[in-house]
Order: structure tokens, then sequence, then C-alpha cells
């Protein structure tokens, strides 16, 4: 896995097309937000952050690539794990701060081996 520039620096020589890198909004650490979502279904499975080197090899390889936060590097997701998300779409949100990645998911999305990062602790609503 690549690493990338400390946090609040942007990636150096990403090869994101400059059009979509200069309408993204990203946070002081350079990063975006990604939400995963099950293409077919509408479910959605998970949120990573990406910079525009992740975003650019996750458009061009049509396999997420995020960057982990607590690890400072790339990651491919399902190259350890097996729990591949082949890449349907991207879209940016009508603020250009987040993107919209459908994907189809192969096996469970969230580390923990659920099938999504929201399905162990849903908080109850007020009646």
């Amino acid at each position: 896995m690549t690493s990338a520039p400390a946090p609040g620096t942007p990636t150096p020589q990403s090869n994101l097309d400059p059009d979509i890198a200069a309408r993204l909004k990203r946070g002081a650490d350079g990063l975006f937000p990604a939400i995963a979502q099950q293409y077919d279904t509408g479910e959605v499975l998970m949120l990573g952050w990406m910079d525009d080197e992740a975003l650019h090899r996750t458009l061009t390889t049509g396999r997420c690539t995020y960057w982990s936060r607590s690890r400072r590097e790339y990651w491919v997701k399902g190259d350890t794990s097996g729990h591949i998300q082949t890449v349907r779409s991207v879209a940016l949100d009508c603020d250009a701060d987040t993107v919209l990645v459908k994907v189809d998911q192969t096996g469970a999305a969230c580390h923990t081996g659920d099938r999504t990062c929201f399905d162990a602790d849903v908080l109850p609503l007020a009646q």
C-alpha cells in the first residue's frame, strides 16, 4: 500500500482529472467522505475517506480505494478480506464535498463482518 502525505497537505502529483479535482471540496486534512451504497438495493454499506488519488484509483480501477486515517495508507476494499466493492458509478453531491460510490458488494462491507457498518447499533426513536 502507498502512503499519502501528512494530513493537511494535498496529495502530490495525483492523477485525478484536474477538472474533477477543481470541483472537490476537501477537509483541512485533504480528505472527503465517500459513501458506499449497494447499487441495486440502495442499501448504505459504509463510509470511508478519500483524497484525490484515492478517487482517481477508484474511478480508473473499478475497485474502491480509500485512505485509512488510522493506518495512514491507501487500501483497496477487499484486498485482504476478499469482500470486494466493484464500482458501478461515482457521483459528487450538490456541495462537491462528498462522493457516493454505488458498488456491487461481495461479502461483508464492515470490518466487523456485518453486511453494513450500520447493522449493529440501531438507535431507538422517541415515540
